[in-house]
């Protein structure tokens, strides 16, 4: 278990670099399907560095190294995310999604991931205090994501077909949900 004082803040320009590292990692790339060239990077998320995005991009840091990245949102700001998962599921009004990665191998498989889940969705009843559930979508065969956010004490709510980010996927993917405490 990877022990260690949690935080997190947002992105910057000078995370970038980093980011684009994370991105190229094998196993991030598996899951995160996204270019991982700086420009790609600087293009794709420069948005959300400088507050164009309505969503947010957390960089989280286990005694202050950067370690992965979280990404959280209202679902109604994205209406093709709103759109996907209410086809699957449904999606209480305000409700906020995430997804995230950890981008140092170190840190991998050693119980980071449920912890940085766990206190993101502790956060975001404070940060978003209209939102009345957490919602996270995603592709079964990443048993290493799912299970992480069991671990978390998030509970699988429904299962159905969305479009993965590596087209080789089955599309089936699991969409687990925390509510807020005594919501």
């Amino acid at each position: 278990m990877t022990g260690g004082r949690l935080a997190w803040r947002r992105l910057v320009a000078d995370d970038l670099p980093l980011l684009a590292r994370w991105l190229a990692d094998p196993t991030v790339h598996r899951w995160w399907q996204h270019e991982h060239a700086l420009a790609a990077v600087e293009r794709d998320f420069g948005p959300s560095v400088r507050g164009e995005e309505p969503g947010e991009d957390l960089v989280v840091l286990l005694d202050d190294e950067p370690v992965g990245l979280v990404q959280r949102a209202r679902i109604a700001d994205y209406p093709e995310d709103l759109a996907e998962l209410s086809a699957v599921v449904e999606v209480p009004e305000g409700a906020v999604e995430l997804d995230y990665l950890i981008g140092s191998p170190e840190h991998r498989g050693r119980g980071l991931g449920p912890r940085v889940v766990a206190a993101l969705v502790e956060d975001t009843w404070a940060a978003h205090p209209g939102a009345p559930a957490v919602l996270v979508a995603v592709v079964a065969a990443n048993r290493a994501s799912w299970r992480a956010l069991e671990k978390a004490g998030l509970r699988r709510v429904a299962e159905g077909p969305m479009e993965p980010e590596d087209p080789g996927d089955d599309p089936l993917h699991y969409v687990y949900r925390a509510d807020r405490p005594g919501g």
